[in-house]
């Protein structure tokens, strides 16, 4: 194997931990997980909704529900075309 083989391996691996990290990141923000920040955001702000309370304390409607089931779905699917 010669350097530049042995760097694309590296990069690739940081690059891969790096996009799947803010991948986890963004879906545990989304099902109402608190940011790096201590920020809270509820699902859905923006829309109408009162946000400030606890995620848990907003009950979650089936648009959300399906929402963030069609986000994961998609973040799996761009984990397996990252590999390939």
């Amino acid at each position: 194997m010669n350097v530049n083989q042995l760097l694309n391996m590296v990069m690739r691996l940081f690059l891969k931990k790096a996009i799947n990290g803010g991948i986890n990141a963004g879906m545990k923000r989304m099902a109402g997980g608190a940011g790096r920040r201590g920020a809270k955001v509820s699902p859905g702000a923006g829309q109408g909704r009162v946000s400030g309370g606890a995620p848990s304390d907003m009950p979650q409607t089936a648009q959300d529900q399906q929402a963030i089931r069609k986000a994961r779905q998609a973040a799996r699917a761009a984990r397996r075309a990252g590999r390939e």
